[in-house]
């Protein structure tokens, strides 16, 4: 493993951009401290005793506002993984172009040790602290769900937040990620694996990056993909690509075990035996072994690590078989690995690009409860009405029915569900095009996707400090 851990590696790779910036004297460490870390210890009476809890809130920057970022559930949480994480916040939604600054926060605490009102106990208690202490508001700070967190933990925190502070009429957006019956959003769920998949469309359409990484072809359908982790973000991403764009999912790790199948995994069965029995074991689609440290190093196009950072460190860099490995997860590669991947020729899509599927489509939610109207209500009846007079004008006009297979599509008004896909498409073509052409720019030192994603962020956070003369 790495000698230097999550938020040295994080530093060392926005350092590692910074030399390719004209920046400010004094600028660069501003934009790359975090702001501030509020620590809680609070406690709950549960089980006929009193237990204490410990959670972080850390505010990275707060060049625009609210600050954006999970909250994580994790028994080994810590302060400089928050702290590294909210800062990857700042970098990836100042790379998308969103109106936020960076935030993440955690709880010490491992889910499945507490039943389900227990949690919920929990959770509010843990909102209390936030409210108090102005970290939890749809103008300051607006968290989603991460790792161990789903939309029920946010809804919980919106409800308690909307009972402290009863007069805000904008208190839904409080937090993103919540269910549709909770002011939520359609596709947010899903958002993140989206993203992914959006993203590794976007590098097989241009030439001169999927020639780079040593691909023959544009082609998706066929590609080897391994995924590290059928959490929500691996499960979705795993699904998307092999179900919409043809991919082999040739191997899935889990913690309780690895699945390989070389014509490819069924991951709705998967993921199905995962939910009833938990674990991998049992499974007939696929050769099911113990779980090891060389899984990841299987051969492959495409390795998506999808679960926890630091999973690729110096120590296995160099026996990675991936052509190209897309960060669906925080941080899974240390800045040490990086180094060594790139000196093999192995293309990174960075996590602040490949993860931004979440936050973008929590950018959609947020604006959603800020204007109280759900996304295509003005428009649907008006786009119903205009397609279907095209459709007859062009019935009339050639002779000929319009084409029964294509009808239906075309004559429908947008949905909401159309209008976050179509967002969250353009917003991931753009940021790949501001990446891809940096990247290919002449004589500029960059040769790679991280560091021009870095470059690029770290540009806009310093344009907003400017703007406001800091």
């Amino acid at each position: 493993m790495s000698s230097q851990n999550f938020l040295q590696s994080v530093e060392a790779m926005f350092d590692n951009a910074v030399t390719h910036l004209k920046l400010e004297e004094g600028l660069a460490e501003k934009i790359r401290v975090c702001n501030a870390t509020y620590v809680t210890r609070f406690g709950v009476r549960l089980r006929g005793r009193m237990y204490t809890f410990t959670g972080w809130r850390s505010v990275h920057s707060t060049h625009n506002s609210p600050a954006k970022g999970g909250i994580r559930f994790a028994g080994n949480a810590n302060q400089e993984e928050v702290e590294a994480l909210a800062s990857l916040m700042t970098y990836k939604c100042a790379l998308m172009r969103l109106p936020f600054g960076g935030s993440k926060g955690a709880l010490s605490i491992n889910p499945e040790d507490w039943t389900e009102v227990e949690l919920e106990k929990i959770t509010r208690r843990f909102a209390h602290e936030l409210i108090t202490h102005n970290f939890l508001g749809s103008a300051m700070n607006v968290p989603a769900p991460d790792l161990g967190t789903n939309e029920r933990h946010m809804m919980w925190i919106a409800d308690e937040y909307r009972r402290h502070v009863p007069q805000d009429i904008n208190a839904m957006g409080c937090v993103t990620g919540k269910p549709l019956d909770g002011s939520g959003i359609e596709g947010r769920t899903e958002a993140t694996g989206r993203g992914v998949q959006y993203g590794i469309r976007e590098f097989f359409r241009h030439e001169r990056d999927w020639r780079r990484a040593g691909f023959a072809s544009a082609d998706i359908a066929g590609r080897t993909v391994v995924v590290q982790g059928l959490g929500n973000v691996g499960y979705h991403a795993a699904k998307f690509l092999s179900e919409e764009d043809g991919c082999k999912i040739i191997r899935v790790i889990e913690q309780s075990g690895t699945v390989t199948n070389k014509a490819g995994i069924h991951i709705e069965a998967l993921k199905s035996h995962l939910v009833i029995h938990k674990s991998v074991k049992g499974f007939t689609g696929g050769e099911v072994s113990p779980p090891s440290g060389e899984d990841i190093e299987m051969p492959c196009d495409i390795l998506i690590p999808a679960a926890i950072e630091s999973v690729i460190h110096e120590e296995n860099a160099a026996r990675i078989g991936a052509r190209m490995v897309v960060e669906a997860a925080n941080g899974p590669i240390t800045f040490a690995a990086d180094k060594i991947l790139r000196d093999r020729g192995i293309t990174i899509l960075p996590d602040l690009f490949a993860n931004a599927g979440g936050v973008v489509v929590s950018y959609f939610e947020w604006v959603k409860n800020l204007t109280h109207i759900p996304f295509g209500l003005m428009e649907r009846r008006r786009d119903e009405a205009g397609h279907n007079l095209l459709a007859r004008s062009l019935e009339q006009m050639t002779g000929r029915e319009f084409p029964e297979e294509h009808e239906r599509e075309f004559l429908r008004g947008r949905r909401e569900i159309d209008l976050v896909r179509s967002g969250l498409d353009d917003m991931m073509r753009s940021a790949y095009a501001a990446m891809s052409d940096l990247l290919n720019t002449p004589d500029n030192g960059i040769q790679d996707f991280r560091t021009a994603a870095y470059c690029l962020a770290v540009q806009e956070v310093a344009a907003a400090y400017r703007a406001i003369g800091i």
